[in-house]
């Protein structure tokens, strides 16, 4: 029997700018493979070669670049947020000889019955990835709003996941040769985000950031949030919502004061005139 891999390490990256494709990759590697210099080269090769069969397709290239034509458009696999597309990630994981499935795919129905018997799940939603993969036998969420992979029972597992489909995520399967290793020594500094953690010592970060109450941490609005991943997207998005109403209020509170300066002033004006 073959021993845990990584000396039985779970490796978990934590949410950095808006690089959750880079971390769902990593976390579905369990290393660090990939940086988003290296998906976005990706993303690069992918829009010229989706040109290239656009062209060869019959577009011409006056209309293929003319304004609202495919070639005028930036790129259809990386935002200018830093998002990429799921096309992306199956060429980022190909290089491993490993391939990316939706679950709705005929292919991947036995997944739906028994997802415990596959080995990890990529999923998606509002510019949101995340990974969830087995692990020396176990299950564990490496989403990277988390502080730390959260270990799920099978049974949860399985909720879980017809949970995330009921709320609007797209799932994925990964199945493949997944690595072996990854040297933990060599690795360690090739990210500024990476962490190599025991079982151990993931359940006590989850353990310790779900007694936080309260907190503007981003991090710990995931653990709040665990069991609705849907809630938490929804709740950064009320963040900005209240951000710029906040704004707004202020502007509005300005402009108010600045009417009812002038408005004051008027009426000391007229005041000193009638007394004159």
């Amino acid at each position: 029997m073959d021993g845990a891999s990584n000396g039985g390490m779970l490796y978990h990256e934590v949410q950095e700018s808006k690089l959750c494709a880079v971390h769902c990759v990593n976390t579905v590697l369990q290393g660090p493979f990939f940086s988003e210099v290296d998906l976005a080269a990706l993303a690069s090769d992918l829009d010229s070669k989706e040109r290239q069969v656009m062209l060869q397709g019959g577009a011409t290239t006056a209309a293929a670049s003319s304004p609202g034509g495919f070639l005028s458009e930036d790129s259809h696999n990386v935002s200018l947020g830093g998002d990429f597309s799921i096309q992306v990630l199956q060429k980022a994981l190909e290089v491993w000889d490993l391939q990316v499935i939706s679950v709705d795919s005929p292919v991947a129905e036995p997944a739906q019955i028994d997802p415990e018997l596959e080995n990890a799940f990529i999923c998606h939603l509002h510019d949101h990835w995340f990974c969830i993969r087995k692990v020396n036998g176990e299950w564990y969420n490496f989403d990277s709003l988390y502080a730390a992979p959260q270990h799920f029972s099978k049974f949860y597992l399985s909720a879980y996941l017809d949970s995330l489909k009921g709320s609007g995520w797209s799932i994925f399967l990964v199945r493949g040769n997944f690595p072996k290793e990854c040297p933990i020594s060599s690795s360690e500094s090739s990210n500024g985000y990476g962490q190599w953690l025991s079982p151990e010592d993931a359940e006590r970060i989850t353990k310790s950031c779900n007694s936080v109450q309260a907190s503007p941490q981003r991090v710990n609005w995931g653990e709040q949030h665990s069991d609705q991943p849907l809630s938490l997207l929804s709740e950064m998005e009320d963040e900005d919502l209240k951000a710029a109403i906040a704004a707004s209020l202020m502007d509005s509170s300005l402009a108010t004061a600045k009417v009812e300066g002038s408005t004051t002033e008027s009426e000391d004006q007229d005041n000193t005139e009638k007394s004159a």
